[in-house]
């Protein structure tokens, strides 16, 4: 168990250095200055504009002031918002992204799994094939086109739902159903397979055999097993909904991480996006981590280190 957490955690370093040197390469290999644009800046103040960030210097120089940043957790200042940090936006955006985040995943989780364990149930019945076609859809459609639909049908044309911001409970439903249709969708068709999977079993028929309830045998027996399969996917579902976050945030103005994400792109502001994509980069790799452990905590025969003789 601790050879294999170690080794892990190397492998995260490494993984997340590699993130880090990518993406500071990938910036830096656009041509120009994020200065250029500034009509009213002359060429000695520009000069003096890249000399305080460091980007007059020999681009490994830069790199080596990043690492050494980045190792001490300061992704120093944004470039076009000069009065705060990286740091600062992050702490005041990223709650907010989390928060989302978090709902979605929940939302997702507890109706994928609910509407999968319903579809084996009533296998190759009419629920079962509404069931997959409400799953096909979620799949099939992305969640800004559904952002943009729920806002047309519920928030314009029904007046259900307000539209925007982040001030209340209500609006949260909007940009969390957005975000939950398409990990709903994946979940409840992995149930589905998984629960028909499971049922088939000997355990299964035994339990049966011995007179226990269907609730008994679905929920106690049937059900922790036939997740396992879901756990797998919850790290790089998880993933995808943090970073997915971006878009809708920018669709409902939400004051998140996508807003300053998005607008550091438009304006090359290079801090921003580095250190926006190595936090999110180290969030998503602790969370796949601690995945793996808990599949292994999950499921007995899965073993995270190898027995001696095996």
């Amino acid at each position: 168990m601790n050879t294999y957490i170690v080794k892990r955690l190397i492998a995260m370093i490494v993984t997340l250095w590699l993130i880090i040197t990518l993406t500071f390469f990938l910036m830096h290999s656009i041509p120009g200055s994020p200065f250029n644009d500034e009509r009213n800046t002359n060429e000695t103040v520009q000069k003096n504009l890249e000399a305080h960030y460091h980007l007059d210097e020999p681009l490994f120089i830069q790199y080596l002031i990043y690492l050494k940043s980045v190792a001490t957790f300061d992704f120093g200042p944004s470039i076009k918002n000069s009065s705060q940090t990286v740091n600062e936006l992050l702490g005041r955006g990223f709650p907010v992204s989390f928060e989302l985040g978090m709902y979605t995943l929940i939302v997702a989780t507890i109706s994928g799994i609910l509407l999968g364990v319903i579809a084996a149930l009533r296998h190759n019945g009419i629920i079962d094939y509404l069931a997959m076609t409400i799953a096909v859809i979620g799949i099939s459609i992305p969640n800004f086109v559904m952002a943009t639909l729920l806002i047309q049908e519920v928030a314009v044309n029904w007046k259900i739902l307000p539209v925007a911001t982040w001030a209340s409970w209500k609006h949260m439903i909007l940009p969390v159903l957005a975000l939950a249709t398409g990990p709903m969708a994946i979940i409840a068709r992995l149930t589905r397979s998984s629960m028909l999977e499971v049922l088939t079993q000997d355990y299964i028929k035994t339990a049966k055999a011995k007179g226990l309830s269907p609730a008994k045998i679905i929920f106690k027996h049937a059900l922790k097993n036939a997740l396992l399969p879901v756990v797998t996917v919850l790290g790089s579902l998880a993933a995808s909904i943090l970073t997915g976050t971006f878009v809708i945030e920018k669709i409902f103005a939400i004051p998140g991480m996508g807003k300053y994400f998005v607008e550091s792109i438009n304006t090359r502001d290079y801090p921003v996006i580095m250190g926006t994509t190595v936090f999110y980069s180290t969030i998503l790799i602790i969370m796949l981590f601690l995945v793996d452990i808990a599949y292994g905590i999950l499921d007995p025969r899965i073993k995270l280190y190898k027995k001696e003789g095996n």
